[in-house]
């Protein structure tokens, strides 16, 4: 379809009770409008057209998508008023209206939407409310048609029986839609130009208004304040977790899982722990086990890896068999080859652990490139940085690094190479070769501890 989709985001939000443009506010991490033009480009859309009001600065910076094309609504007089402000920006020949606070609206019920319009035809999208209060009527023809939207405060007894709630989303031509809004008055309490007045304006013309029920009362619900968006949030929480199960994903308790981003790809026999957050874009292998607490970022887990509890990994690569954890923290550019581990309270940035190399505990391994099948004792820090410039560490294969060592950057280990306990190392150190350094340890005889109170 030739459609421009036009999405509504000026409001305030006064009930949120933030400084915080309300489409800005996040919902699994990614800000509500964002949702909405996501959902909104899977359509394949001409354009996507996105009406601004309070905080437009503050919006236009946060989603910084060059194909959007903004249009400012300076005075906010209502959703006809707003439609009215971007149609000039409109050159496809159908437009699809939808709200920055809907966001889990889906392609899917849209495609439907959009299938039905024709010129003189409309589609509006519907709801089936168990308690309709506050919400617009839907009246229906005999044929099912929609004949028009009877606000609460103007139904009948007969009218306020009525469960099917108005949503606001609907699809209409443009020139249609066009027609139609020049048509409105805000001969109204509220002064405001009302989108949904086009509804009866094209059923006086002659024109017919399909009605589509959503499929849910979640997929169009509206967020207003922190108690709606945190309703929300756990739909969508749901929905994830829903999903990966069906694809065989073992979660200790999908109540407890957090996605803020999109797993591209899962594995046969994946295990989740509870509270694990997932963000970005992560692949997980194969049998991969992941303890509680874990927060994985923009990362690749391989087949048969063991993440234990606690551990954080962002923009890195871990390989098939590796051991992470727990209280492991991988920081960016950390690439984990086969087997490798890395053990509690270890924290990488930027460095290259080679195949079958241990990092087992209280270590720091930073701007490092490790060989194969290295040992690298507790206590042992990478001196990387001089206060000004980053430094690279080397470790060939089959190193053994004692513990409580600091290697002090840049500096080189040699294949083989052991490094005694407690040493401070800041030359090269040979193949197969052991390398200390150390002060001397003296021995004082006949040494008293002070006692407290003398002098």
């Amino acid at each position: 379809m030739d459609l421009a989709v036009i999405i509504l985001a000026a409001g305030k939000g006064t009930r949120m009770r933030s400084r915080l443009p309300k489409v800005l506010h996040p919902l699994a991490g990614k800000p509500l409008v964002k949702h909405v033009i996501d959902t909104a480009r899977k359509l394949n859309p001409k354009e996507v057209i996105v009406v601004a009001g309070h905080g437009a600065d503050q919006l236009q910076a946060e989603i910084d998508d060059a194909d959007i094309k903004w249009v400012l609504q300076q005075e906010q007089l209502g959703t006809g008023h707003a439609v009215q402000v971007a149609m000039p920006s409109v050159s496809a020949a159908n437009v699809l209206v939808l709200y920055g606070d809907v966001p889990l609206i889906t392609a899917r019920t849209l495609e439907s939407l959009t299938a039905a319009v024709r010129p003189g035809q409309m589609a509006l999208l519907s709801v089936e409310l168990s308690n309709p209060a506050g919400y617009g009527r839907i009246v229906r023809g005999n044929d099912g048609s929609v004949q028009r939207i009877v606000e609460q405060k103007d139904a009948t007894a007969e009218e306020l029986t009525i469960s099917e709630g108005n949503t606001g989303i609907l699809c209409a031509t443009r020139d249609d839609l066009a027609s139609y809004l020049a048509g409105l008055r805000n001969e109204n309490a509220q002064g405001e130009y009302y989108l949904t007045d086009c509804i009866e304006a094209c059923v006086a013309a002659g024109g017919v208004v399909h009605g589509m029920v959503a499929a849910s009362e979640s997929e169009v619900s509206g967020i207003n304040d922190k108690l709606q968006l945190n309703a929300l949030e756990r739909v969508f929480q749901q929905r994830a977790a829903q999903l990966l199960m069906e694809q065989g994903v073992t979660l200790a308790d999908a109540s407890r899982f957090d996605l803020r981003g999109e797993i591209e790809q899962v594995g046969m026999d994946v295990s989740i722990d509870i509270n694990c957050i997932f963000e970005g874009r992560v692949s997980i292998g194969d049998n991969v086990t992941i303890g509680a607490n874990c927060h994985i970022i923009n990362s690749t887990i391989g087949d048969n890896a063991t993440i234990l509890d606690n551990c954080i990994i962002e923009d890195s690569s871990v390989a098939a068999d590796c051991n992470i954890g727990p209280f492991a923290r991988l920081r960016p550019a950390t690439d984990l080859k086969q087997g490798a581990k890395v053990g509690n309270f270890v924290e990488t940035k930027k460095a290259s652990v080679g195949k079958g190399s241990k990092i087992n505990h209280l270590s720091y391994v930073g701007d490092a490139v490790i060989g194969e099948n290295v040992n690298i004792g507790a206590g042992t820090i990478t001196c990387n940085y001089d206060g000004a410039n980053k430094h690279l560490t080397e470790i060939g294969d089959n190193a053994f690094i004692g513990s409580n060592s600091a290697l002090v950057a840049p500096v080189k280990i040699n294949e083989g190479a052991t490094i005694g306990a407690g040493s401070t190392i800041t030359r090269e150190a040979p193949q197969h070769t052991l390398t200390l350094t150390r002060a001397k340890q003296i021995n004082i005889i006949g040494w008293k501890r002070p006692v407290k109170g003398e002098k």
